[in-house]
């Protein structure tokens, strides 16, 4: 492992360390779309194997999504939410066998999408909790 590797490491378990649960999901959000993009980039360089490892931890990380969904709080959401992710982890595994771009970039969009709803629920919760401190 490289220094660069070794610091990345190190940054990333220490943000999840200090995580609360919204910014725990933003990392995941973050991580998910950090590694279709990579895996783009492994396909482009023909590295079949490596595209396939980093979509299959692509998957992993929208199946962790889906674990955190809250069926009895989250309304029509969660299982709209549940839906979207099934997709993408669908669409993600006929992108990789199909070596297809549009299909990756399909499933980023969508969750940044979803991301910046989320970091816009985050910004109100953090204000929420400023103004109860104060």
């Amino acid at each position: 492992m490289n220094g660069l590797q070794a610091y990345q490491r190190v940054n990333t378990q220490t943000s999840i360390t200090d995580a609360d649960p919204h910014k725990l999901i933003q990392l995941l959000y973050n991580g998910a779309i950090e590694r279709i993009n990579m895996a783009k980039a492994q396909m482009q360089a023909k590295d079949y194997a490596g595209k396939a490892q980093l979509l299959n931890k692509a998957i992993e990380i929208i199946g962790g999504l889906r674990s955190f969904l809250d069926f009895e709080k989250g309304g029509d959401l969660a299982p709209r939410l549940e839906a979207l992710y099934d997709y993408m982890e669908r669409t993600l595994l006929e992108g990789s066998a199909r070596n297809d771009m549009a299909k990756l970039d399909e499933v980023i969009e969508l969750l940044r999408s979803i991301k910046e709803g989320w970091d816009g629920i985050r910004e109100e919760v953090v204000n929420q909790q400023s103004q109860a401190a104060g």
